[in-house]
Parts: C-alpha cells; sequence; structure tokens
C-alpha cells in the first residue's frame, strides 16, 4: 500500500510540507512578519545575547555590583569563571545564554551600558598611562621638562620631583649594543618605577593605579 503523499509545495528546488516550521516562516514572511520575528531574526539575536552574556564574564565587579541580576545568571557567570574544561565551558556558556533571553530590555540594556562603560574606561587609563609614559622619558631626559612640567602642574610636590628624577637619572641602567640586538630592556629601577607612578597620580588627580600595565612597570 502506497503512502499518502504529504501536502506542499517547493521552494528553489526544496519541498515544503504544509504545516512544517519552514511553511510557517515562508507564511511569516509573506504576511509581513506580523506573527512574530524570523527563524533568522531570533538566531541573530540568539547569537547577540549569547555574545553579551560572554562579555559579562570580563565585567569588574563594581559594575557587576551596580546590576540587577537573577541569582541563577549570577550563579551562571560565577561557574563559568572556574570550568577550565573546553566542552564544560561551551556548556556553561549555553546555559549563560538561555538565561541572557529571559532578561527584560530594560536589563540587558543596563549590561550593554556597564561594558561600555567598561571599554571606555579602559580607554581613557591607556590613554593616561602613556602620557605618564612620555612625561617620565622626557623628565629623565631632560632638565627643561622638569620646568615645564612645574609650569603646567604648579600643585607638584617640586622637591619630591626632582628627588624622584635625581635617583632615577643616577640609577639608570646604560643600554648596551648586545642588549639592544637581543630585543632586551634592561631592568629599571625603583626610583625609576616610582618617578612613573609619582607623574601617573599627578595626572589623574591622585587616582589610585590598578592597570595591568602599572603592575607591569612594577615588577
Amino acid at each position: 500500500m502506497s503512502r499518502k503523499p504529504k501536502k506542499g509545495y517547493f521552494v528553489r528546488g526544496q519541498f515544503v510540507a504544509e504545516g512544517s516550521e519552514l511553511d510557517l516562516e515562508y507564511k511569516r514572511e509573506l504576511k509581513g512578519g506580523l506573527d512574530g520575528p524570523s527563524r533568522t531574526e531570533l538566531k541573530r539575536e540568539s547569537t547577540e545575547l549569547q555574545e553579551l552574556g560572554t562579555d559579562l564574564l570580563t565585567l569588574r565587579k563594581d559594575l557587576m555590583d551596580s546590576l540587577t541580576l537573577p541569582d541563577k545568571l549570577v550563579d551562571g557567570l560565577a561557574e563559568a569563571k572556574r570550568i577550565t574544561n573546553f566542552e564544560g565551558k561551551r556548556r556553561q556558556m549555553q546555559f549563560i545564554g538561555k538565561q541572557m533571553r529571559l532578561l527584560s530590555p530594560e536589563t540587558l540594556q543596563a549590561v550593554r551600558e556597564a561594558l561600555d562603560i567598561q571599554r571606555l574606561g579602559s580607554a581613557k587609563d591607556t590613554q593616561a598611562l602613556h602620557l605618564a609614559e612620555a612625561w617620565r622619558d622626557r623628565l629623565m631626559a631632560d632638565d627643561a621638562a622638569v620646568v615645564e612640567w612645574i609650569a603646567h602642574q604648579p600643585q607638584t610636590d617640586i622637591q619630591q620631583l626632582r628627588a624622584l628624577v635625581r635617583q632615577a637619572r643616577k640609577d639608570a641602567v646604560p643600554v648596551s649594543n648586545a642588549t639592544v640586538s637581543q630585543g632586551l630592556a634592561p631592568r629599571q629601577s625603583r626610583a625609576y618605577r616610582e618617578l612613573f607612578k609619582f607623574v601617573r597620580s599627578v595626572l589623574t588627580g591622585g587616582e589610585s593605579d590598578h592597570t595591568a600595565q602599572e603592575e607591569a612597570e612594577d615588577e
């Protein structure tokens, strides 16, 4: 006994059975999407939320604490940070993606804004770091730079600045041709690192320095 053929139609050589998911999607598209988002749109949204959940893993604690997130999501993020197994991490990130899809539009917007604040803050920190490095090198190389610094930053403790510059110059390690050819940087003195901290502190108005770049300066 032959099977009764399914009702349907062909689209670009592919048979679409009536009542199938693909059939319903085509019908929604023909109606202008009035019945809801298409499968493609849903997939795009799901991917975006998955990536947003991944970005949350890098969010600073103070910014994370400012968000009102469900306990399941918070616990899931903490667990994802602990997992090192690739497959386990992948499954955990899928769980986080599902939790992200349950968040309200307002909460999702708050998450995006927190991540933007962190990115902008990082860019600002990097710019301040480079400025401090440039000033440190100029102060060590030229007395005129010390005079210029004091003119720009009159609130500076001049005695401390001159002492740090003098000691950093005294402790400076000469760079040999062999060191340069090997691409090696000489280990800098404590005064050299302290001068950087001093300059950075003045430029940032006394804010504490906690960037990874500065930690490298202290090594």
